[in-house]
C-alpha cells in the first residue's frame, strides 16, 4: 500500500510538473518576463493568475506587507517601478488614480526614469483613468527607444486595458478587458489577457479602452441608482423588495443591479448587501470614476445630466463616511431603504 501511495504521489507530481511546463512552453518568448505594479484587491489577484499561468513575474507595490506576501511565496519583489522595468519584457500597472499612474510612469524612479532606453517593449495599464491621461502617457512611451529590438520594434508601445468584473472575476481569472492602443500589440498580448480574463474586447486607438471603462461604470452607477430608487418606492407603496426583484428579473427592468448585485439586504446571498456592504466596489472608487466621466464630458462639451446627478450622490455618500462601503450601499445610506427581513 505504501509503495502504491508513493507511486501515486510521484505520478501526481510529474503530472503537475508537466502541466506547468506545458503552460510555460506556450507563453510567447517576448512575454515571458512580466512586471506587475499595483497589488491591491484587483492587482494582487491578477498577478497571482499570471504566476499560475507560468509567467516569470516580478512585482512592486508601496504596501510592504503585500510585497512580503508575494516574497514569502518565492515571487521576485522590486523596490521601485524603475527596478521592475529593468528586468521585464512587459509591465502591467493596476493603480487607483491618474496621478498614481503618471507618477509610476514618469516620476522619480518611474518606469520611464531618466529618458534612457527601456527594456519592456509593452506597457499595459489596467487602471481606471481618463482617456486624456492615457493618451498623454501613451505618447510619452512611444517616444522612448528600446534597449534591444523586439520583433523589429525599435520603440515600446502602450495599451490601455481596464477591466470589468470586480474582485470575484479577478480571483477567478474571468475579467473582461477593454483594450485601446495599436491593434498589433493587442493581438500580441492576447495570451496575457487570456491568463487573467475570459473576454477581451478591442476598442480602438489609444485611450478608447479607458473611455469604454468610464462609460461602463457610468451606466453601472446610474443603473444601481435607478434600481435602488425603484425598490424604495416599492417598499413605500407596500411591495417587498423580494417581490419586486422577481418582477424585475422576469420583465423589462431586469439588469445586473437586480439579478446579480441586488442592493437590498436580505434579498440575495453572496453580494455586498448581504454583508453590511463590505467588500465589493467602494463608493469612493465609483465617485472617482464618475468624476472622470464628468470631466471627459465637460472637455468635449457634452451635456450629461445623469452623470452629474450620479456624481453628486456618490460624492455625498463619501462625504458622509460611506466611501469604503460598496457602492450599492446607496440603497441604504442615500435612499434610506429598508432591509428585507
Amino acid at each position: 500500500m505504501a509503495i502504491y501511495r508513493a507511486r501515486s504521489l510521484l505520478t501526481l507530481a510529474k503530472s503537475r510538473y508537466t502541466i506547468r511546463r506545458f503552460s510555460s512552453s506556450i507563453i510567447p518568448s517576448n512575454l515571458e518576463k512580466v512586471g506587475f505594479i499595483g497589488l491591491g484587491n484587483m492587482g494582487s489577484r491578477m498577478a497571482n493568475n499570471l504566476i499560475k499561468a507560468g509567467y516569470n513575474v516580478a512585482v512592486h507595490d508601496i504596501n510592504l506587507s503585500v510585497l512580503k506576501m508575494f516574497s514569502d511565496k518565492g515571487i521576485t519583489v522590486k523596490g521601485s517601478p524603475m527596478e521592475v522595468a529593468e528586468t521585464s519584457d512587459v509591465v502591467i500597472t493596476m493603480l487607483p488614480s491618474p496621478s498614481h499612474v503618471l507618477n509610476v510612469y514618469t516620476g522619480p524612479n518611474g518606469l520611464l526614469n531618466g529618458g534612457n532606453p527601456v527594456k519592456p517593449w509593452l506597457f499595459i495599464d489596467s487602471s481606471t483613468i481618463d482617456p486624456q491621461t492615457t493618451r498623454k502617457i501613451s505618447s510619452v512611451v512611444s517616444n522612448f527607444a528600446l534597449i534591444e529590438k523586439k520583433d523589429s520594434r525599435v520603440t515600446p508601445v502602450m495599451l490601455d486595458a481596464p477591466v470589468s468584473g470586480g474582485v470575484p472575476a479577478a480571483e477567478a481569472g474571468t475579467l473582461t478587458f477593454m483594450v485601446g492602443g495599436p491593434e498589433e500589440a493587442y493581438n500580441a498580448a492576447n495570451h496575457l489577457f487570456s491568463s487573467m480574463g475570459k473576454n477581451t474586447i478591442y476598442c480602438g486607438s489609444a485611450g478608447t479602452g479607458s473611455a469604454a471603462k468610464i462609460c461602463n461604470n457610468l451606466a453601472m452607477a446610474v443603473s444601481m441608482l435607478g434600481v435602488s430608487e425603484a425598490f424604495v418606492l416599492g417598499q413605500s407603496l407596500g411591495i417587498t423588495a423580494t417581490t419586486l426583484t422577481k418582477i424585475f428579473n422576469s420583465s423589462s427592468a431586469r439588469c445586473w443591479s437586480s439579478d446579480t448585485y441586488n442592493p437590498v439586504p436580505g434579498v440575495m446571498e453572496g453580494v455586498p448587501s448581504s454583508r453590511n456592504y463590505d467588500g465589493g466596489f467602494a463608493s469612493a472608487l465609483m465617485a472617482k470614476d464618475l468624476n472622470l466621466a464628468s470631466a471627459s464630458a465637460k472637455e468635449i462639451g457634452l451635456n450629461c445630466p445623469f452623470t452629474s446627478e450620479a456624481t453628486d450622490i456618490f460624492t455625498k455618500l463619501c462625504d458622509e463616511g460611506h466611501g469604503r462601503k460598496d457602492f450599492s450601499c446607496v440603497f441604504r445610506h442615500f435612499y434610506s431603504g429598508k432591509d428585507e427581513l
